[in-house]
């Protein structure tokens, strides 16, 4: 995934009128619980930076997050309500998640341990999100097949 987000995003990526993947995961890095409306709030231009912006490092992290709360103040009035960082969380671990397997079995198709572990954080991230049971999950094959799981 690059800035400009995955494959299975690009009807939306654009008009930037959906929360991209990246900018999810870097807000379950920094521990923000960003809504719609708010990003709805943000220019173009800010949202692009939240794209682009890093949030690898602990420094990068806090600057991300930093930023992101100014942000969200500036056209609210007050901060984002803060989540809890998972301390391993599940898109690092070497674990295909639960829900991952199940989302899979329920499309007919398998991860093995092997795949699993050749995807990037940000995809496991992405199967992760896609997988949920609140989520709608119509880009969760869209997504198997881009990272190279399924035909």
């Amino acid at each position: 995934m690059e800035s400009g987000g995955f494959q299975f995003e690009q009807e939306f990526i654009d008009s930037l009128r959906c929360i991209p993947m990246g900018v999810r995961l870097k807000l379950d890095t920094c521990g923000v619980k960003l809504k719609l409306k708010h990003w709805h709030q943000f220019t173009q231009a800010e949202r692009q930076t939240l794209m682009t912006m890093a949030c690898e490092t602990q420094a990068s992290i806090l600057a991300y997050k930093n930023h992101l709360q100014s942000l969200v103040t500036h056209y609210t009035g007050q901060p984002a309500k803060e989540i809890a960082v998972a301390a391993e969380p599940p898109w690092l671990g070497a674990a295909i998640p639960e829900q991952v397997k199940q989302q899979a079995v329920d499309h007919n198709v398998n991860i093995s341990g092997d795949a699993w572990q050749s995807l990037t954080p940000a995809q496991r991230f992405a199967l992760i999100k896609l997988s949920r049971p609140s989520h709608e999950n119509r880009n969760f094959i869209p997504a198997m097949k881009e990272f190279g799981l399924v035909t």
